[in-house]
């Protein structure tokens, strides 16, 4: 999920190339931590959702899902992959009238800009049921960057403090990993489990 506009044009252009890249990445690790916590039959809204990858994975293990990206071409991809309906917008613009169970935002929030995260963590929260889970990662780091077309915001323990203190979360648990994709493993990520 992109709301960069060079970023969602760097998705739109490369998205064939970004899915095969990520399609076949090994979640086992991250699905392990994040969905026994959650309800059988769990609504789970996967916002940024890309490839559709994980949406598929927790399709095929009983959850529903209602998945998202602002990406038209990987919005394309994932209704295919997942064979229903993908939402294409901003977080910022995005509205269910249901209230999801846990809300899953793998390596996608870090393209929203630090200055609108606090808000798009509030309209998030929002959307998901008191003591709702809410699953998501970034590059480590406390600062923001632009890198072969696309823009990221990197966060450590302080800096996602501050992207939630004025919502309804609290942070649960979180970890540190390298990155799943082979040839990457030297990458850092911060991953964190949120529940209001």
């Amino acid at each position: 999920m992109v709301n960069n506009t060079n970023s969602i044009s760097f998705y739109n252009n490369n998205a064939d190339e970004f899915v095969s890249n990520t399609i076949s990445v090994d979640m086992t690790s991250l699905y392990q931590r994040f969905l026994p916590l959650l309800p059988a039959n769990a609504h789970i809204l996967d916002a940024g959702c890309g490839s559709g990858r994980d949406s598929k994975h927790f399709i095929n293990n009983g959850f529903s899902v209602t998945a998202m990206d602002a990406s038209k071409a990987l919005v394309e991809s994932a209704s295919a992959l997942i064979d229903q309906h993908v939402h294409e917008c901003l977080f910022q613009d995005f509205h269910s009238d249901k209230q999801f169970d846990a809300i899953w935002a793998c390596a996608s929030l870090l393209h929203v800009s630090s200055a609108e995260l606090p808000d798009v963590f509030n309209r998030l929260a929002s959307q998901l049921k008191p003591q709702g889970l809410f699953y998501c990662s970034f590059k480590y780091g406390n600062d923001d960057v632009e890198r072969g077309g696309r823009y990221f915001t990197n966060a450590d323990e302080a800096r996602l403090d501050t992207f939630i203190s004025s919502s309804s979360l609290h942070v649960v648990d979180s970890w540190l990993t390298g990155d799943l994709r082979p040839g990457r493993e030297n990458e850092r990520w911060i991953n964190v489990i949120l529940s209001k």
